[in-house]
């Protein structure tokens, strides 16, 4: 069962003292400053909860699907995120 930014929202609003509109508010601003760091390549970590990073990819030769020709896929950039060890509990208690 998957859980959309709506629920989450009014379960940590039901949560803290904050409302729906603060706690939105927060996690625009936390998302907003995860964007911003990964773009400066920098590395946000919540220790215990999880790591969020810039990585590079090299270049290299993949293949067209459709034709098998062979293409050249330029360097680029991905995110890598990290699971804390609390998180990883969390998850192995099912």
């Amino acid at each position: 069962m998957a859980k959309n930014r709506s629920e989450l929202v009014a379960e940590v609003a039901g949560k803290t003292s904050l409302s729906q509109t603060a706690v939105n508010g927060v996690l625009d601003a936390l998302f907003e400053v995860f964007e911003s760091s990964v773009a400066k390549g920098e590395k946000v970590s919540i220790p215990g909860w999880l790591a969020v990073e810039r990585t590079e990819r090299a270049a290299r030769t993949g293949r067209n699907p459709q034709t098998g020709e062979e293409i050249q896929i330029p360097a680029g950039f991905g995110v890598k995120l990290t699971a804390g060890s609390k998180l990883k509990a969390a998850a192995s208690n099912k």
